[in-house]
C-alpha cells in the first residue's frame, strides 16, 4: 500500500478538530481538515448590517442539513408546571403533555457552532472533574485539573481571551491574555443585588477581545455574537486554529466533504475515511492517523454506522458505550422589565457572572452546581422585534407608547448547571432516515431524572430572586430545559476513561482498540460541569490530544 498522502485526517473544524490540526501542523505534520459544511467568510456572510438583521438568526447555508431527530421525550408532570415555559405575549410555550423537540443548535460549517456560541470561555471547575470518587454519581475524567492547565493557557492565548484576575479555584499558570470587559449598567445593577443576597457577580472570561490582537479588532458592543460576528473579534474556531493551521502550509481544508464511513482496517488500525463531496463525488482519504471531531451527537452518528466485519457494532464500539452517556444543557432563562432604563439591547451577550453555585456540592440537596450569567443578548432580546413579539403586548398607539418606554429595559438571567448520565438519554441512528448523502440520521433521546429537576428547579428560583433584588420585579418571559429540549452543550457520547470496557477513548482521546483512532470534541467529556461552556475545554483536549498524535507519530508512544 502506498504511503499516505497525509499524516493526520481530521473529520470536523469545531473547536477540537481545529485545535488539535493547529497542534499537528504546528509540529510538522501534514493534516488534512475535512468539513462536513461550508466555510463562512465573516466580512461578507453575516448580517448585521442589513436592515432585517433581527428576523433570522445564525445564517445557515443552503444544504447544510443537520441530519439528526428526535426519540419522543419524557411527559411532563403537573408538580414542575412552575417550570413550564411561557412569556408576556404568547402565554404558554409548550402547550402538549410532553417536552417538545425544539433544536440541537450545531453550526455545520468551518469553525463548527463556535461561529454562533456567545464566546464564553471557561475552564471546568477541578471538583467537576471527580464527581465519582468526591460524590458517587457520574464517573471521574482519567486525568485532574492540573494535567490540562498548560493546555488551557495556550488555548487562551491562541484565541485571545479576556477575563479577570479572580481565579477561584481554577489554578492558573499565567493571567488572561486580555484584560476582562467593564461590566455593562445592567450587570452592574446585578452586582448590587447580588450583594444584597450575599453572592458574587463578576466579568465573564469571554473569547471576545477587549483590545485589538494578533491583527483581529476589539470588539463594537453589538451584543449579536449568536447571528455571527462580522469583525473577527470573536475567537471563533476559524478565525482563530483554523486560520493558523493553515499558515503553516501543512494543513488542507476540504469543506462541504461530509464523512459517512470511516472504514476500520487490519490489525486494529484505520484505513481510510470516506466521504461525499459537495458534488455528489465519493473522496477517500488515507492517513497515519484519523481524529473524529463532529461534536456529541453526529461523531457517534459516524461511528454507529461505520460498520464492517471488524467492527460489526460501530467503530470504537467495543464497550457499546458510543451513543450512552448522553449529556445536554440544562438551563433557564428569565427576563423582567427593569423601570430604569438600561441598554441591555447593547454590549456583550453574556459580560459578568456568578460561580457561587458552581461547585459540585454548591446547591442544597442536589449533587452538580450551575452558574449565573446576565445578558439580554443571549436571550435574543436585542431588537425591537423580539420586544414586540415576546414581551411587549398590544398594537396601535398604545403599543407604540409602550415599546418606546420598554426598549432596553430587559432585565436577563440565564443559569446553567450541570447535567448526569442517565440509561434514557443517549444518541442511536434513525431505523428509517437518512441524510442526501446515505448517512443514518442521528436520532436524540433525551430524559431529566429527578435529580436534574430538582437543580432546575434551584436554578429557576434563584434566578427569579436575584432579577427581583435588582428591581426587575415584573417578569415578562422565562422558559427553560423541563418542557424544552434546546441544546447547544452536549456531550459525553464517547467518553474518555481508564477502563475498556465501560469507556470509549483513553486519557489521550485515543481509542481503545484502534491505535490510529482519536476523538476529540466534547462527546470525550466524563462530566458535563457545573454550567461552564464546554469550548475551551474542547480547545484544551485538542491541543492535548495533539501533543500526544504528533507523539505517536515520532514513534514516542505506542
Amino acid at each position: 500500500m502506498a504511503d499516505p498522502e497525509y499524516d493526520v485526517v481530521v473529520i470536523g473544524s469545531g473547536p477540537g478538530g481545529a485545535s488539535v490540526a493547529w497542534s499537528l501542523a504546528e509540529q510538522g505534520a501534514r493534516v488534512a481538515i475535512v468539513e462536513a459544511g461550508p466555510a463562512y467568510d465573516f466580512t461578507s456572510d453575516y448580517r448585521l448590517d442589513r436592515p432585517d438583521w433581527e428576523l433570522t438568526l445564525f445564517p445557515e447555508k443552503p444544504g447544510t442539513d443537520k441530519g439528526y431527530d428526535f426519540a419522543e421525550l419524557q411527559r411532563l408532570e403537573p408538580r414542575w408546571d412552575d417550570l413550564r415555559s411561557w412569556n408576556r405575549v404568547r402565554g404558554k410555550d409548550a402547550a402538549g403533555e410532553r417536552r417538545r423537540a425544539w433544536d440541537y443548535h450545531h453550526v455545520r460549517g468551518v469553525g463548527g457552532s463556535t461561529l454562533h456560541y456567545l464566546g464564553e470561555a471557561h475552564r471546568l471547575h477541578p471538583a467537576a472533574m471527580s464527581l465519582r470518587s468526591r460524590f458517587g454519581v457520574g464517573v471521574d475524567w482519567p486525568f485532574d485539573y492540573d494535567a490540562l492547565e498548560p493546555f488551557y493557557a495556550r488555548a487562551e492565548k491562541a484565541i485571545g481571551v479576556a477575563g479577570p484576575d479572580t481565579p477561584g479555584p481554577r489554578r492558573r499558570s499565567a493571567g488572561f491574555p486580555l484584560p476582562p470587559h467593564a461590566l455593562s449598567y445592567a450587570s452592574q445593577r446585578v452586582a448590587t443585588a447580588c450583594r444584597k443576597l450575599g453572592l458574587s457577580l463578576q466579568p465573564n472570561s469571554l473569547a471576545i477581545l477587549s483590545q485589538p490582537y494578533a491583527d483581529r479588532p476589539a470588539c463594537n458592543y453589538c451584543a449579536n455574537c449568536i447571528r455571527g460576528c462580522p469583525r473577527s473579534d470573536k475567537g471563533s474556531a476559524d478565525v482563530t486554529f483554523v486560520r493558523a493551521a493553515l499558515a503553516t502550509g501543512r494543513c488542507r481544508l476540504f469543506v462541504d466533504h461530509q464523512a459517512v464511513f470511516v472504514e476500520p482496517g487490519v490489525a486494529d488500525r484505520v484505513a481510510a475515511a470516506h466521504c461525499v463531496d459537495g458534488a455528489g463525488a465519493w473522496q477517500s482519504f488515507t492517513a497515519r492517523a484519523f481524529v473524529v471531531a463532529g461534536g456529541a451527537v453526529n461523531t457517534p452518528r459516524l461511528l454507529l454506522a461505520s460498520t464492517n466485519g471488524d467492527a460489526p457494532h460501530g467503530l470504537a464500539n467495543e464497550s457499546g458505550e458510543v451513543g450512552h452517556n448522553f449529556l445536554e444543557t440544562l438551563f433557564w432563562t428569565a427576563s423582567g422589565l427593569h423601570p430604569e432604563p438600561l441598554g441591555s439591547h447593547r454590549g456583550v451577550p453574556a459580560d459578568s457572572i456568578c460561580w457561587d453555585f458552581n461547585a459540585p456540592d454548591a446547591i442544597p440537596g442536589v449533587v452538580g452546581g450551575c452558574r449565573f450569567s446576565v445578558g439580554a443578548g443571549q436571550a435574543d432580546l436585542t431588537g425591537p422585534i423580539a420586544y414586540a413579539t415576546r414581551i411587549v403586548p398590544g398594537w396601535g398607539r398604545a403599543h407604540r407608547a409602550a415599546m418606546r418606554t420598554s426598549f432596553g429595559n430587559a432585565l436577563s438571567l440565564t443559569a446553567v448547571g450541570e447535567s448526569l448520565p442517565n440509561p434514557g438519554s443517549f444518541i442511536d441512528l434513525d431505523p428509517s432516515r437518512t441524510d442526501q448523502r446515505g448517512l443514518p440520521f442521528a436520532r436524540i433521546h433525551s430524559v431529566l431524572p429527578e435529580m436534574e429537576l430538582q437543580r432546575l428547579s434551584f436554578m429557576a428560583r434563584q434566578a427569579r430572586a436575584i432579577l427581583a433584588a435588582a428591581g426587575a420585579e415584573q417578569l415578562v418571559e422565562e422558559y427553560g430545559s423541563y418542557d424544552t429540549f434546546s441544546s447547544t452543550h452536549v456531550f459525553g457520547t464517547c467518553r474518555m476513561g481508564h477502563d475498556p470496557r465501560d469507556s470509549v477513548v483513553d486519557a489521550n482521546c485515543r481509542s481503545h482498540r484502534w491505535r490510529n483512532l482519536y476523538v476529540c470534541d466534547a462527546s470525550v467529556f466524563p462530566t458535563s460541569g457545573g454550567g461552564e461552556a464546554p469550548s475551551l475545554t474542547i480547545a484544551a483536549l485538542g491541543l492535548k490530544t495533539g501533543a500526544a498524535i504528533a507523539d505517536s507519530l515520532a514513534g514516542k508512544s505506542p
